[in-house]
């Protein structure tokens, strides 16, 4: 009898899932709606103290986004300042929702990406990642591959659809 062989490891095809490649480092919210006066107004004075009472350093080395979870309308600067006091101690600062962090660690992990190895490679890129907007990710990791593997397909390496190939 002869034994069992793994024909995709023996393929030399590079199965990658977008999940994987995200960070792995903390991340923590803000809610600035928390600061607002009767859950409507952000009052300047009293906003700036708690910029300043506030003990930053709880955030270090963890990436932090900052919104509002209400329908108020937060003045820009607002943002601004708590970005300023964050910075001293955090790895980066987002402003936005959970889709414009999800763009921004995406964005980031394809930037880190080790694109020598994958120089002239032919690439799976598995299809069931656990992202709010797989669009997105999947459509920034395809643009970012192109230029250097020899082809890219989606699914699992028994069922693939090819997506480009050299």
């Amino acid at each position: 009898m002869e034994p069992i062989r793994n024909k995709v490891k023996e393929s030399g095809l590079i199965q990658l899932d977008l999940a994987d490649l995200l960070s792995k480092e903390p991340s923590v919210s803000i809610d600035l709606s928390t600061q607002l006066w009767q859950g409507f107004v952000l009052k300047e004075k009293e906003f700036r103290a708690w910029i300043l009472d506030n003990d930053w350093s709880v955030f270090a080395h963890q990436t932090v986004r900052i919104y509002c979870a209400t329908e108020a309308i937060i003045p820009t600067w607002a943002y601004m300042l708590v970005a300023s006091a964050l910075e001293p101690y955090t790895a980066e600062v987002i402003a936005g929702d959970e889709r414009t962090m999800e763009h921004f660690l995406v964005n980031k992990a394809l930037n880190n990406l080790d694109k020598e190895a994958l120089n002239g490679q032919r690439v799976i890129v598995k299809g069931c990642a656990t992202l709010l907007d797989q669009e997105y990710a999947l459509t920034q990791l395809v643009l970012t591959l192109k230029p250097i593997v020899k082809s890219v397909m989606f699914g699992e390496p028994c069922s693939t659809v090819p997506i480009f190939k050299r």
